[in-house]
């Protein structure tokens, strides 16, 4: 990595993909897949009318925040916005928790008071998903402060989208970030259509990854459907951090499968653009096929590892249907007046 401001500041595409061991193709393909089936119920129990209010899913984005995850040591932090379940379930929290918390439940992980959009674990290191759009930047930053204060060596992960690229108070964070050299990763999770307007119609600058040219501070776009791509971009970027060096952003270039949010018919593009992508480039199959092409895995291995990821999620979803509502007493705790 070049040190100059003027080399520093231009994007950069991330180069091939690394080679994954066999291990390490197995643990993504079974992330990714959790988090896939994990969506696919959360989709069919809102349907059912289980889970009320907001319900963001994260189906076709998976590879990014796996990738990032294995780029991760302990000790660093997740900070998103409310397409948060796939983030939650990477760092560890308990799916019979997250799910719980969707359907309103007593054993939710925020005790079923915070839904889809509000959940924690100080624990995992998991500082929310935040319905505020471009909350979690600013919020996000200031984790990197207590890293950069502390000297404990870990970093702040902050995932937002193309549409929150667009706030103003991002933009001051960046500043602050670079002029502090703080450690924190901006993760761009670049669906494409933001809430429904097209990148194109939306942003004046659409190459993410220059968004921090001002503040020299380095970016570079990644292809966020390889989850190998995504791992090989994290441990630059992480390093870039844990070096001193300050802020760094990437732009995954993903796609997300269904609309914004389950009230969205998403007629704002084709279902022949959906399928191409589902067809081309799908994370989870891309790694599937990897695993049978260098005789990794059996099909009848993946089957095991499917029926597997579709008992734990059969099993959340039992609990958060039928764990009991929280007491009304819960109104007036874990608040601050």
């Amino acid at each position: 990595m070049a040190s100059s401001a003027s080399s520093r500041s231009k994007s950069q595409k991330t180069a091939g993909p690394a080679v994954f061991t066999r291990d390490q193709e197995l643990h993504a393909y079974r992330e990714m897949l959790q988090i896939r089936r994990f969506e696919e119920k959360a989709g069919q129990m809102y349907g059912m009318g289980l889970i009320g209010g907001f319900c963001h899913l994260y189906i076709g984005q998976e590879a990014v925040v796996v990738g990032m995850q294995m780029a991760s040591i302990e000790g660093d932090q997740i900070i998103t916005g409310y397409r948060d379940h796939g983030h939650m379930l990477v760092c560890g929290m308990d799916p019979k928790g997250v799910m719980a918390e969707l359907t309103g439940r007593r054993g939710g992980l925020s005790k079923g008071k915070g839904g889809s959009m509000h959940m924690f674990s100080k624990e995992k290191h998991f500082y929310g998903g935040h319905g505020i759009v471009g909350a979690q930047v600013s919020l996000g930053t200031g984790l990197a402060f207590a890293n950069h204060y502390r000297g404990n060596g870990n970093a702040s992960m902050i995932y937002f989208g193309d549409g929150a690229a667009n706030q103003g108070q991002v933009y001051e964070s960046f500043n602050m970030a670079e002029l502090w050299k703080l450690p924190a990763v901006y993760i761009i999770e670049n669906n494409r259509y933001a809430m429904g307007t097209s990148v194109s119609r939306a942003s004046a600058q659409s190459d993410f990854s220059k968004r921090g040219l001002s503040f020299n501070i380095p970016g570079e776009q990644v292809d966020g459907m390889d989850v190998r791509a995504v791992r090989e971009a994290g441990l630059k970027a992480l390093t870039w951090c844990r070096e001193g060096k300050g802020p760094y952003i990437l732009e995954m270039q993903t796609y997300r499968y269904r609309g914004h949010s389950m009230s969205d018919p998403a007629k704002y593009r084709s279902k022949e653009e959906v399928q191409k992508m589902r067809e081309e480039h799908d994370p989870i199959e891309q790694v599937r096929a990897r695993l049978l092409r260098e005789k990794f895995a059996t099909e009848d291995e993946l089957k095991a590892i499917d029926a597997k990821v579709r008992a734990i999620v059969a099993e959340a979803a039992e609990f958060a249907t039928n764990d009991p509502e929280p007491d009304p007493s819960e109104l007036w705790t874990d608040i601050l007046v």
